[in-house]
């Protein structure tokens, strides 16, 4: 029984296949969505999303964090933004670390809600550098 796959962000739909399984970064780690799996919808961190089809490697995008949605037959992953490999960039990524830790630095002490939405946006440009260094390496 396949799995189906849909990657979508506010831009557009980016994938949507059948699939043997997706492993996607979870906040509390990495986990993967496959056929008959209990139904679970968990918030997604900065990293990279794997789509398997026969035991191998059928797509890799890099999400910016959003949601996932998983069910036995479903994988639904809800994007704040989406990026080909391909397409990252290690001194894109480091300039928009900088910007982003300025503007934590001129942040008021009880600006929680952005102290919040900040760190998350840091996570994920760090996991977008780390992730470019790799494909720099060919680590992948």
């Amino acid at each position: 029984m396949p799995l189906r796959a849909e990657i979508v962000s506010p831009e557009k739909r980016h994938t949507d296949c059948e699939v043997d399984m997706v492993v996607v970064p979870g906040t509390e780690g990495d986990i993967a969505a496959m056929p008959g799996r209990s139904p679970v919808m968990l918030q997604l961190r900065g990293g990279v999303v794997t789509l398997y089809q026969d035991n191998k490697v059928l797509e890799r995008h890099f999400v910016g964090g959003g949601f996932v949605e998983m069910t036995a037959d479903h994988c639904t992953i809800l994007a704040d933004s989406v990026k080909a490999l391909e397409d990252l960039s290690v001194d894109d990524a480091r300039q928009s670390l900088e910007a982003l830790q300025e503007q934590w630095t001129n942040l008021g002490t009880h600006d929680y809600k952005e102290r919040e939405s900040l760190a998350r946006k840091i996570q994920a440009v760090r996991a977008e550098i780390e992730t470019a260094e790799r494909l720099q390496r060919n680590a992948f």
